[in-house]
């Protein structure tokens, strides 16, 4: 069997960082698996990306040229939206490497267009991290429930005309996409239903495969020695935070933690607890939080991210709208209890008072109180993290994934050639 994954990135992002999970997971396995990127970052000759000059000037200027049509919209929101209107040097590439099937992951930047997926002859397997291959265009819809329907009018362009950007990238995929060969994957419960209740996806074969990752890599480490490695004051209860664009993305929902920080800083000592923040640097304006801060800024390599982890008391993750974060099964596998709010793929990974907090959504108080909960009973925090670990062993390794894939792959395989395979023979 020869596998060919399609992404964006090998590395940059959650999403890419799951597809090369995946890569080495497969690898692992003993199938030959390549990786198909516009941008690598990985020393590993199975990662294949534009070469020379003019490829890879395209790949930098090719995001902002998709980014034209929404610019269209002076009022729209900063939310991520692609319309993936550029053509793209893919279907050469995939002729080369010439695999038995495709799975795609996030393509969006103006890596992958549209109309390319009717392309390939090979079977589709295609993982979706966002909401965006069933949409007009945005990856989160937010409230929006047009997807259902055939988008139009998008709030998120602030858009009251029908016939706008939104129902034009939607009529394109409607198009391009009535005769694939595909199957979705989803990594989480809630965008299985989502992508099942899409007007694109109505019918398709839907399985959900949770991401996994190297339990090897991210691995309880003792707290103290993690927090003595950082800096970070051994006496003191960690609470961490941390994600892309951590401060600036409004679906992270880094507002919510503000006041839920400074309700909890009304009932705890202020000199209790602290603060840590990734994927962020120190805010001009910093707010005031009730505790000391402290800003890590961007951290890429998994050996950095499994110290912050371990370090780390609690693992907050207030999103409005999130399909399975990366970081909330790292903190697991380090053994962190984690709080968020119940939306999206929170409860696939958080059981409600076993292994972390499940707030009502979008209740700061509640919010509070989950890392409250948590952090306020030394013996019951030890099971938490015991049982974090625990869980993601059981159901989010590398090797599991890997597997599921592995036999999803062979029943399309068997399933396509069956199909193809003459009546009279």
């Amino acid at each position: 069997m020869k596998v060919c994954l399609i992404s964006k990135s090998d590395s940059k992002g959650g999403a890419a960082r799951a597809a090369y999970w995946l890569h080495e997971g497969l690898h692992r396995a003993g199938i030959n698996s390549t990786m198909l990127v516009a941008e690598k970052n990985k020393d590993d000759f199975t990662v294949v990306s534009p070469e020379g000059k003019l490829g890879k000037a395209w790949v930098k200027i090719a995001p902002s040229l998709d980014a034209l049509p929404k610019q269209l919209y002076k009022n729209s929101d900063r939310a991520a939206y692609s319309s993936q209107w550029l053509p793209d040097s893919i279907t050469p590439q995939i002729k080369k490497i010439a695999p038995d099937i495709i799975n795609l992951h996030w393509v969006n930047g103006g890596y992958l267009q549209i109309e390319t997926l009717a392309k390939f002859s090979q079977p589709i397997v295609w993982t979706l991290h966002d909401m965006w291959a069933f949409t007009g265009g945005c990856h989160y819809t937010q409230e929006c429930v047009s997807y259902t329907q055939t988008c139009g009018a998008c709030p998120q362009l602030k858009s009251s005309k029908n016939c706008d950007i939104s129902r034009w990238i939607w009529q394109r995929k409607a198009k391009a996409w009535q005769n694939l060969n595909l199957t979705l994957v989803t990594p989480s419960n809630w965008l299985g239903k989502c992508a099942s209740s899409s007007s694109l996806f109505q019918g398709l074969r839907v399985e959900v495969i949770p991401n996994g990752l190297d339990i090897g890599k991210y691995k309880p480490i003792d707290r103290k020695i993690a927090k003595n490695l950082l800096g970070l004051p051994p006496d003191k209860q960690i609470v961490l935070f941390g994600a892309v664009n951590a401060t600036s993305d409004r679906r992270k929902g880094f507002d919510l933690l503000m006041g839920a920080l400074k309700q909890l800083s009304e009932w705890e000592k202020s000199e209790k607890i602290e603060l840590v923040i990734f994927g962020a640097s120190q805010l001009q304006n910093e707010p005031k939080f009730g505790f000391k801060a402290h800003y890590l800024g961007k951290l890429n390599d998994d050996i950095s991210l499994c110290l912050v982890y371990a370090a780390a008391d609690v693992f907050v993750a207030p999103s409005l709208q999130d399909n399975l974060p990366n970081t909330v099964m790292e903190a697991l596998a380090c053994g962190t209890p984690c709080v968020a709010f119940n939306i999206g793929g929170m409860p696939d990974l958080i059981e409600n008072q076993q292994n972390g907090y499940l707030a009502q959504p979008f209740i700061i108080e509640d919010l509070a109180q989950g890392i409250n909960w948590v952090l306020a009973d030394e013996n019951r925090h030890k099971k938490l993290g015991e049982y974090a670990r625990k869980k993601v062993e059981k159901e989010f390794s590398q090797q599991f994934m890997a597997c599921r894939y592995q036999t999803l792959f062979q029943e399309l395989l068997t399933q396509n050639h069956l199909k193809n395979i003459p009546k009279n023979s």
